[in-house]
């Protein structure tokens, strides 16, 4: 039997799983026990989209994963340069935070 330290976990990440959901909206709403990130892609003239996949956070498991994803963006700009953010106005509707509706 495999011994494990106790603070590892084994995760397994199957094929299909393995391929990823691309998405260009995420709306993101709360209540006062969890947040619920949907993920939905939209299609450019297509005025209908579907969620995708959607994830339910605890409070503390979302701020662990903004601050991941700020760690992630860092190290990622230093390898290969600033991201840039147009000013303007995307062709479809973009909502990635604040609450529903709220971009």
């Amino acid at each position: 039997m495999e011994e494990q330290n106790e603070n590892q976990i084994s995760i397994e990440l199957s094929e299909e799983m393995a391929e990823g959901i691309y998405s260009n909206l995420a709306i993101i709403t709360h209540s006062s026990s969890e947040f619920v990130v949907d993920f939905i892609r939209v299609m450019p003239g297509v005025p209908k989209a579907k969620v995708k996949s959607r994830v339910v956070l605890t409070p503390e498991h979302a701020k662990r994963l903004v601050g991941a994803l700020q760690d992630n963006i860092d190290r990622f700009e230093e390898a290969h340069g600033r991201i840039k953010i147009q000013n303007d106005p995307p062709a479809f509707p973009m909502n990635f935070g604040g609450t529903m509706g709220q971009a």
